[in-house]
């Protein structure tokens, strides 16, 4: 059995690594103010972000799905890990050793599954680096030479060569400490007649990571003839390998593509080698497999979506370029970003124009040259006699259900302008009113099929995210003043406990009319209070999450811990009014409850219940015109 990780590990490695950089290796983030900091939400799709992340407290909170937590809560949720992976995963990562309890550490036991296949990946990865540097790899240098790769350029991209023997790289491994029920589950080894061989042999090899670096695959190109596999062979379907959801060179391109917000998708792997080495190193491709939906959503966060965002698609000129191509505008719409595509003359692919033509033709391939929808539709025309009246109509009648498609009504406008053109159809209203009319009719379809899915309109993404149980924050600070205070106060004592102690340690759950700030008041009370956030304030919040009875409330403790003031500056002041406020209302709401009582038994009251009445209300009275003349001095 597993032994539990130290606490006291736990707690360093949380400090150890910055939130903001884990965040950084998925998605793009820009400031927010206050200190922090938003991007794209990974965990839903958005187009305006509503994720925000706070480096100083070391957590994120989404607004829009409510997702939280601390760095370790966001690598579980992202990349599907248990507690004690993710711990383990950002240890390596921070240089922490860990201590086990409950019977020691045995590394062979005790790593998570995904910890345990990258770190075999790892070490495949430098298995292979040192492979092509041997006497067999020749062929492999060879083959790179050919096409304008050198040594340094092997080295760049982690390029190696898997042996052409039967059990090279799973002995290897297996002296690493790897079980066969491990090579296998990795990919790297499969079955063979008395147990494991190596997956791949006597091929060039390059490692396939994912967006935080960690090599999950590899992509092997065959070199001899008399090697009877595919000419590509890549890692199968794994538990840390999924093919439509990895694309090559991310790692390396992520940064610039977040930078310039622009990306361009090339077919192959010498493609991405060959854009980089020529100065376009925001170059990825796909994986043996179409890109996809699951791709756009990797880019996307890398790119925020924002309007001057550029995505260009490299496909050969011929049929099965075509059909990419078109296959990529299939899926535009989930772009917010401009779609392109760019042909090399005479078909090239960027690897063979690099060599032919050098590093400056690559350059002027990817810029921007024909927008993506402009070369569907063309090549849609293209099969039609446009010199008939029966081809024009034939081609208008495959055409304009694509450009109604388009969600935004003046691109869709604009587009069908230039289709109408395209045709040599001199009625242009009549093109643009035909595409209204097709996109009216699917709208209506939807909307007699029930609601479109967030993902198919325009409106907010998150509108597809099952709302919380209990009703949350936000939507009662919009409607209430009294809300919006205590909202106000509750994050006063988890953002700045130095402003609101020691007072806010003495008000009662009751004070908060809310029932979602109630319970993260009971929170920060079964924490230790607000005061004790204020030598370690991270270890404070992470007490006070801790305290949250389930997911709701612990999402909502987040986005009241990011979440911007509302003041403009926040200071003793301020948090004397919120103090007041939550206090006066509550004494308030006391003194009606009283009176209201007394009004209801009417003459019926006890002498002596009705003396400790009146006495209740003259006190409480007497407290909130002092709340009111001396403000938070009185409290």
């Amino acid at each position: 059995m597993a032994g539990r990780i130290n606490d006291e590990d736990v707690k360093a490695v949380r400090d150890a690594v910055p939130i903001d950089a884990v965040v950084s290796e998925y998605l793009q983030l820009r400031n927010a103010g206050g200190g922090n900091l938003k991007g794209l939400c990974p965990f839903h799709d958005e187009k305006s972000p509503s994720f925000q992340v706070s480096p100083s407290k070391g957590l994120f909170h989404c607004f829009g799905c409510q997702e939280g937590g601390d760095t370790i809560a966001f690598v579980m949720k992202i990349d599907h890990l248990s507690f004690s992976e993710t711990v383990e995963r950002l240890a390596a990562k921070a240089g922490i050793t860990l201590r086990y309890e409950e019977g020691g550490y045995n590394p062979s036991h005790q790593r998570g599954e995904r910890i345990r296949l990258v770190e075999a990946h790892k070490a495949a990865a430098d298995f292979y680096r040192e492979q092509l540097n041997g006497p067999e790899a020749e062929i492999g240098r060879k083959f790179l030479a050919e096409r304008g790769f050198d040594q340094d350029a092997a080295v760049h991209f982690g390029i190696g060569y898997s042996p052409a023997g039967w059990d090279h790289l799973t002995r290897y491994l297996r002296g690493k400490g790897f079980s066969d029920r491990e090579l296998i589950a990795s990919g790297l080894s499969q079955d063979g007649r008395r147990g494991p061989i190596d997956r791949f042999r006597g091929r060039l090899m390059w490692p396939i990571s994912d967006t935080s670096g960690d090599v999950v695959g590899f992509g092997a190109r065959k070199l001899r003839d008399d090697d009877n596999g595919p000419k590509y062979l890549n890692t199968p379907e794994t538990a840390i390998y999924k093919k439509s959801q990895v694309l090559y060179g991310i790692d390396l391109a992520k940064k610039e593509i977040a930078k310039s917000s622009r990306a361009v998708v090339v077919e192959g792997y010498t493609d991405v080698m060959a854009c980089h080495l020529a100065g376009v190193t925001t170059a990825i491709a796909t994986c043996g497999t179409a890109f996809g939906g699951d791709h756009i959503k990797i880019l996307r966060r890398l790119l925020m979506d924002n309007g001057s965002a550029r995505v260009i698609f490299t496909f050969d000129g011929d049929a099965a370029g075509q059909k990419a191509a078109l296959r990529a505008f299939e899926d535009d719409q989930k772009f917010a970003a401009e779609t392109y595509i760019a042909i090399a003359p005479d078909n090239m692919d960027p690897c063979d124009l690099r060599l032919a033509k050098g590093d400056g033709a690559v350059r002027d391939l990817v810029e921007p040259r024909t927008p993506l929808f402009e070369f569907a539709l063309r090549q849609i025309v293209g099969r039609y006699d446009l010199e008939t009246p029966a081809g024009r109509a034939a081609a208008l009648d495959e055409a304009a259900p694509v450009v109604a498609r388009i969600k935004n009504s003046s691109s869709q406008h604009e587009v069908a302008v230039q289709l109408a053109g395209m045709l040599g159809i001199l009625d242009t209203q009549f093109v643009v009113k035909r595409v209204a009319q097709l996109a009216r009719w699917a709208r209506e379809r939807g909307d007699r099929r029930g609601p479109a899915p967030a993902s198919s309109r325009g409106g907010p993404r998150h509108e597809q995210v099952r709302a919380p149980a209990a009703p949350s924050g936000p939507a009662l600070h919009l409607r209430s003043p009294a809300h919006r205070t205590e909202r106000e106060l509750l994050k006063l004592a988890l953002q700045k406990p130095a402003l609101v102690s020691p007072a806010f340690d003495a008000y009662g759950v009751d004070e908060f009319t809310a029932p979602p700030y109630a319970a993260v008041r009971q929170c920060v009370a079964d924490a230790g209070g607000a005061e004790t956030g204020l030598p370690e304030p991270r270890d404070y919040l992470a007490r006070v999450l801790d305290a949250a009875p389930d997911d709701t409330v612990r999402n909502l403790v987040t986005e009241l811990a990011v979440e911007v003031f509302h003041g403009l500056t926040i200071d003793e002041t301020y948090a004397g009014v919120q103090l007041v406020q939550v206090r006066l209302r509550a004494v308030d709401r006391r003194i009606g409850e009283v009176q209201g009582s007394l009004a209801r038994l009417g003459s019926h009251v006890p002498p002596e219940q009705l003396a400790a009445a009146q006495n209740e209300v003259w006190v409480l009275q007497q407290y909130a015109e002092s709340l009111r003349n001396h403000g938070a001095d009185a409290l």
